[in-house]
């Protein structure tokens, strides 16, 4: 590929590297820098529970931004939306409560908006996003010369380092970037917990805090995906009458209903003909002792879509799958004395609603963009047949055509163990990402669309 002579400052023609030629690599301070995140715990109150410690958010942003001011970033916004910010739809209902019943709820989740360079039209700035919260759970921080470990190594402290390590990098590549591209990061909360960048994400890019190319930090493997999914939550809840153990049958037992429901739904949702995305019934809940019957629980399913129909028709065949459900509970426990009655009233006591339905979802196509991020920045695409995952993609879905989304960052989210024990990131992971992002912004600044 060829490169363009650039001016040294002695005065000597030297020639920049080309696009898919520059590489970066975190330094020591910034090898530091991802520690000291590591070591402050950000998961929201939406993964924690009630009556945790509130996250250090805060102090997590002001660490971030004193080490991208260093880089000549400066600071456009730090703060958190009011509540009138989520009385729009698409808000989950588990968001709602915890804005209601948790003390300082959005105060303790700030976002930061930090922009290299002078304000520029959209067209001649590239957005990052980045999510500096986390998933709940304390994991050992580390770093052995080799990999580092802790919660948010991967998803995604890690990459919002070596984001920083990629924009120095392409600053002292090419000079037009910071001059004539601008770079907006967006470091985030309220990714995690099902809150889906309803108070982080989607107030920034509805105030214009978006580039042409809008780039959002997840795990990828080094490859971009123009895709992300959205989810739907269904509940199903039963309230009906507890029983002691020694007269079982003279309440409901929510247990064994949600129990069959569960299966049921399972059996049903996994037969849907055609292409669908994974249904997960997920949590069932009715109580912990084992000398009663509870009469009330609640059972999640969370059900990816692709697109707005894929969500309307598994959200339609939950609704039947449900109905099928009770006729089924009804018919085969009426004959046993210990549930005839949940048997009996189990319709009347069964209620299924949608803690979250509605979202967007993206799915982009620009072949300048493609072509620069391919062939000018050697990043591949994530095949259209691999599926894609739910992030805060989602709310630049209604951008104008004439801007492209993408989410791109290093690793996996499974085997990096992004959200279980043991999360980790190799060095040589972030120092790839770096790099891409830094090929990324030369490419940019020498061949935009």
């Amino acid at each position: 590929m060829p490169t363009e002579p650039v001016p040294s400052g002695a005065g000597v023609v030297e020639r920049a590297p080309a696009a898919d030629q520059v590489v970066a690599e975190l330094s020591p301070d910034e090898r530091e820098l991802l520690l000291e995140l590591l070591r402050l715990p950000t998961a929201g109150p939406l993964e924690t529970g009630p009556g945790a410690p509130l996250p250090l958010l805060p102090e997590a942003l002001g660490v971030y931004a004193r080490a991208a001011a260093g880089l000549g970033l400066v600071e456009l916004y730090r703060g958190a939306p009011g509540p009138d910010e989520l009385d729009r739809p698409g808000v989950p209902l588990t968001v709602e409560q915890a804005v209601a019943e948790v003390p300082g709820f959005l105060a303790c989740q700030p976002s930061l908006v930090l922009r290299l360079g002078p304000e520029l039209p959209r067209a001649a700035t590239v957005m990052f996003n980045v999510h500096l919260d986390t998933v709940a759970g304390s994991e050992p921080v580390g770093f052995d010369g080799r990999r580092f470990t802790g919660r948010g190594a991967i998803d995604a402290k890690g990459p919002a380092v070596a984001l920083l390590a990629g924009l120095r990098t392409a600053v002292a590549a090419e000079p037009r970037v910071g001059r004539e591209v601008g770079v907006l990061v967006q470091a985030v909360s309220g990714e995690e917990g099902g809150a889906m960048g309803v108070f982080g994400t989607r107030p920034l890019v509805g105030a214009g805090y978006v580039g042409a190319l809008n780039v959002f930090c997840e795990p990828t493997g080094l490859r971009y995906l123009p895709r992300a999914t959205a989810a739907t939550t269904a509940r199903l809840r039963v309230r009906g009458e507890d029983a002691i153990d020694d007269c079982p049958g003279a309440g409901h037992n929510a247990t064994v209903l949600l129990g069959f429901l569960a299966q049921h739904l399972a059996r049903e949702l996994g037969r849907l003909p055609g292409p669908r995305d994974p249904v997960c019934v997920a949590g069932l809940g009715t109580g912990p002792l084992h000398n009663r019957v509870y009469g009330s629980g609640e059972l999640l399913l969370n059900l990816p879509y692709r697109d707005a129909g894929s969500g309307r028709r598994v959200e339609a065949a939950v609704e039947a799958a449900v109905r099928s459900g009770l006729d089924a509970f009804r018919h085969g426990f009426a004959g046993l004395s210990e549930f005839a009655r949940t048997a009996a009233d189990c319709a009347r006591i069964t209620r299924l609603d949608w803690p979250k339905r509605g979202l967007p979802v993206l799915d982009g196509r620009h072949p300048g963009f493609e072509d620069l991020l391919t062939r000018r920045a050697g990043i591949p695409r994530v095949p259209d047949g691999e599926p894609a995952f739910t992030c805060d993609a989602i709310w630049a879905a209604d951008l104008p055509d004439d801007s492209f989304t993408v989410v791109l960052g290093p690793g996996d989210l499974g085997a990096n163990r992004a959200h279980a024990a043991g999360e980790f990131a190799e060095a040589a992971q972030l120092d790839a990402f770096a790099s891409a992002v830094a090929r990324l912004l030369v490419a940019f600044a020498r061949h935009r669309p």
